[in-house]
């Protein structure tokens, strides 16, 4: 953990709030209850759209690292896809979950940080990260680790969540001051941190609740179509 200690000083941050751990915590304690709604999010909701999304970018049988895996549904249906999968989550409580999943070497799960990845510098072909990212204490931190990861031209799949997600009562109390631990973003906040730190979009789409139609977007512009989004998932390329 010297590596975040060290980003701690960087960032003039304390280490009063204890950020990641409290993050695991809260992670470990709504396991089950995740479990019992991923296998629907994946098949039919909000992220049935992802992989087949990905898997225009990103060649059959390449290594994708799914970070924030949860309980690895979602790792599940891209090892069925054909692809070699490493499922990292920061919760252990999520991996003994997603290690129920697991049937051969071409799928494994461990417990990881987004921002002190186990893994070797150019380890990856991709990675997937799906609403996670805003789970870190300095979202840029754990996109230049997942840089730090990725094979040259490697693609990172990353969902944001949009502004019709609802009011994030994760980070809600933050205008009182208080602590919390998620760091809501806007998509076009998250394009520009992208590419400010070297980043290329290749691509994105939006995920919208059913009120939201195709007569409705067909003629606005991708800001505006940001702006009623559900979730905007991103293509970048290193």
């Amino acid at each position: 953990m010297r590596k975040q200690k060290d980003d701690k000083e960087e960032y003039g941050l304390t280490d009063n709030f204890q950020w990641h751990r409290e993050a695991e915590r809260k992670w470990d304690e709504r396991a089950d209850f995740w479990n019992q709604k991923s296998k629907a999010m994946w098949d039919e909701g909000s992220r049935k759209t992802i992989i087949p999304f990905l898997e225009k970018h990103v060649a059959n049988g390449s290594s994708v690292a799914d970070i924030g895996c949860g309980d690895g549904y979602g790792s599940y249906k891209l090892y069925k896809d054909g692809y070699h999968v490493t499922g990292v989550d920061i919760s252990t409580e999520m991996v003994e979950l997603a290690k129920k999943r697991l049937e051969n070497e071409s799928m494994t799960f461990i417990q990881g940080d987004f921002v002190d990845l186990p893994f070797e510098a150019e380890s990856f072909d991709a990675v997937m990260a799906i609403n996670c990212i805003e789970w870190t204490e300095v979202p840029v931190q754990a996109l230049n680790e997942v840089k730090r990861v990725l094979k040259p031209g490697g693609k990172l799949c990353i969902g944001i969540l949009g502004p019709t997600a609802m009011p994030r009562t994760n980070s809600y109390r933050r205008v009182f001051g208080e602590e919390v631990i998620c760091n809501t973003m806007m998509p076009w906040e998250f394009a520009s941190m992208a590419e400010e730190t070297g980043w290329r979009i290749v691509d994105g789409h939006g995920v919208y609740k059913r009120e939201v139609t195709e007569q409705h977007l067909e003629d606005l512009p991708e800001e505006l179509k940001q702006a009623l989004t559900f979730m905007w998932v991103f293509i970048l390329e290193k």
